[in-house]
């Protein structure tokens, strides 16, 4: 069961990659509506988050539905440090004590 888990965590990973690749997409000029929507970041985009979804169909066959909203909340994490990766952001002390209660809810929750 640990191994489908961590598909949950990964789909949650290849989620944040795919809003980063939207969002880079997004503050891009672009010369047209179509191209703004129909560019390599977007529908690589898209096709990311095809396969999270097929991914996490694929674990929940396997990991119980009540472990689903705590490993989700993984998602937040993996937005805040891409963001800090690819857009510079600072990560505030507000968001580290999130990251610190999501990381603790998490094991609390699985162990």
């Amino acid at each position: 069961m640990i191994l489908y888990v961590a598909f949950l965590l990964f789909s949650n990973f290849v989620g944040a990659v795919s809003q980063v690749l939207l969002k880079k997409s997004a503050l891009e000029p672009h010369k047209s509506v179509v191209r703004e929507y129909l560019n390599a970041k977007v529908i690589v985009a898209y096709a990311l988050f095809f396969a999270a979804v097929f991914i996490d169909l694929t674990a929940l066959k396997i990991v119980p539905v009540s472990y689903v909203p705590i490993i989700e909340a993984s998602s937040y994490i993996f937005a805040i440090i891409l963001s800090r990766i690819f857009f510079k952001d600072k990560i505030k002390a507000k968001q580290m004590a999130a990251i610190g209660l999501i990381i603790a809810g998490i094991a609390i929750y699985v162990y």
